[in-house]
């Protein structure tokens, strides 16, 4: 057989998976994989845990080392080692040892790029400081902890609301610090829809963290006391022992691009389905490179460690002869925050929206629901909180949110393999999903979603929305029980229980445009069903009440009527 010389440039999720996967493919290629880093293979996704010291040992962070890499594999790893340059005319790599300086070449046959992300910095005074921090490795980690430790510290700034910056604040929490979040956006969890991270921030805000939304950091300073100050573009100053700057991500391109290979408008290298770059002898994987959304179409950078892994195995089996593709990315993510989970699959309406394809086309239509997360006469069942996106014209599965205190990973997988599978609201409908009433119920929250989606594009109820709400024009129903009316309601919204409507119909007049909604729009959906059969104009308002008062959290043109 051939003997194949393959070049790994950077270790962790995508270089790692593709230097095992291409050893269990052929026994005789040379496999040498290298990193500027300590480690070759590790957890970085827990690395704010083990700030926290809910990973209590720092070894317990490390997948796989070069001892491994040599026996299990016969890979020969090289750490402390930086690639340089690429000369592709000779195929060969120029490389540094960073312990001893020495200067190498290398030949390869096969080359893949996998050299990660980077922390965004700003570019601001400042930002060198001691005590402020960025979290990508284990070193970084590791100069986290003993800051806090030696500093005694007692507060911290969090700059950025995504995923890493929630996961810090929760474990920042955990150590006992006080935590002030600065995020530009008007909420945190950029990626999902603004009505769907009320709850996280209600959570947030019931743990004390200081949440400063709408608002940038201008620059930092040194205090004589060892603090910094953080001051914002508002003019307000935040007095903090740390700050972690968890504002994103770039790609590193660098070598990429000072080799000559074409690099995508979002900064990403570029790579076909194969994941080859524009050189037909190199690969690229991971956060460096630039993916297409399977639902959107559109190139972007997605730093995700599931993707990263399962490029690096395609890669790894296209060296060695396979056919095999990178179908794309929906971005399914999930996240721990305090007492809630949020997770996420497919394109997020305002996603849709800021690419004009929502608008333009106007084929989606999204409904809510709040259904619990296991059978509700079974003790500790809590609400979860999902958003579903589809296509009007045929049903399929565009996207998900959820956000809830268990069972949302579960939901959202099932529903993120749906979309895998160009599956449709009706196949939600339809779905065997296993049921016990400690883990959900004989309607589980994806079927319930289905059906609701499915009763819409049937004609079985009309939905409408709330920000599409003019109260002049319509006829507002609340269809609850009076307790639950005289608790809080819509600013004008007329009470006619579910159990009385068909006596008091006559209270609702046929010549307007009703409205009604519930708790979380089971009632008004039944509401609508009857009405409508007695001519009425009626719709039922998605998601009901509930999600009534988290867009009303964010928008103050809706204003909820509390009632005293």
């Amino acid at each position: 057989m051939e003997r194949k010389r393959i070049v790994v440039v950077g270790g962790v999720a995508g270089g790692a998976s593709c230097a095992a996967r291409a050893r269990r493919l052929t026994e005789t290629a040379e496999i040498i994989m290298f990193d500027r880093g300590e480690y070759v293979s590790f957890a970085n996704c827990g690395l704010p845990y083990y700030v926290g010291d809910v990973i209590k040992k720092e070894k317990h962070l490390l997948i796989a080392t070069p001892k491994l890499f040599r026996k299990r594999f016969e890979i020969d790893v090289r750490l402390r080692s930086e690639v340089l340059a690429i000369d592709r005319e000779n195929s060969h790599i120029q490389v540094k040892n960073l312990q001893t300086g020495e200067i190498y070449h290398e030949s390869y046959d096969a080359l893949v790029l996998s050299p990660g992300a980077r922390p965004i910095k700003p570019q601001m005074s400042g930002v060198d400081l001691p005590g402020i921090f960025s979290l990508r490795t284990i070193p970084d980690s590791r100069q986290i902890k003993a800051w806090i430790t030696q500093h005694k510290a007692k507060r911290a700034v969090v700059v950025g609301g995504g995923y890493i910056g929630m996961e810090m604040t929760e474990n920042l929490l955990k150590l006992g610090l006080a935590v002030t979040i600065v995020e530009m956006q008007n909420q945190v969890m950029p990626l999902m829809d603004p009505e769907m991270v009320t709850p996280i921030q209600d959570d947030l805000l019931k743990n004390k963290v200081v949440l400063r939304l709408n608002e940038t950091v201008a620059g930092f300073a040194g205090n004589d006391d060892h603090t910094l100050s953080v001051k914002l573009n508002s003019g307000l100053i935040e007095k903090t022992d740390l700050v972690i700057l968890s504002i994103g991500v770039r790609p590193e391109i660098q070598l990429a691009q000072d080799a000559g290979l074409k690099i995508g408008k979002q900064g990403g290298i570029r790579v076909d389905e194969h994941m080859r770059t524009s050189d037909e002898k190199i690969w690229a994987v991971g956060d460096a490179v630039e993916v297409k959304d399977l639902i959107t179409g559109q190139w972007g950078v997605i730093p995700l460690a599931g993707p990263a892994n399962r490029q690096g195995r395609i890669a790894a089996d296209v060296i060695m002869g396979r056919d095999e593709r990178f179908r794309g990315v929906q971005g399914t993510s999930v996240v721990g925050i305090l007492d809630l989970v949020a997770a996420f699959t497919g394109p997020s309406e305002k996603t849709l929206r800021r690419l004009g394809i929502w608008d333009e086309s106007a084929q989606y239509e999204k409904v809510y629901l709040h259904p619990g997360d296991h059978a509700g006469y079974y003790p500790g069942s809590n609400p979860i909180s999902l958003k579903l996106i589809f296509d009007k014209k045929d049903g399929r599965i565009i996207s998900a949110q959820a956000v809830g205190k268990e069972g949302v990973a579960k939901r959202i997988d099932v529903i993120s393999m749906a979309i895998q599978q160009n599956a449709t609201v009706f196949d939600l409908e339809e779905a065997e999903l296993c049921y016990a009433p400690q883990f959900g119920s004989a309607k589980d929250p994806v079927n319930l979603a289905g059906m609701i989606a499915a009763n819409v594009l049937r004609g079985d109820v009309h939905i409408v929305h709330w920000e599409n709400l003019d109260k002049d024009r319509v006829f507002m129903l609340d269809v609850r029980d009076p307790s639950e009316y005289k608790k809080g309601c819509v600013e004008g919204a007329v009470n006619i229980p579910l159990n009385d409507l068909r006596q008091r119909m006559g209270e609702v007049p046929k010549e307007q445009e009703v409205w009604s909604y519930c708790l979380v729009g089971q009632r008004s959906y039944y509401a609508a069903r009857a009405l409508s059969q007695y001519g009425y104009d009626i719709k039922s308002l998605s998601g009901g009440y509930m999600t009534f008062t988290s867009k009303d959290a964010l928008d103050p043109g809706l204003r909820v009527n509390t009632k005293k």
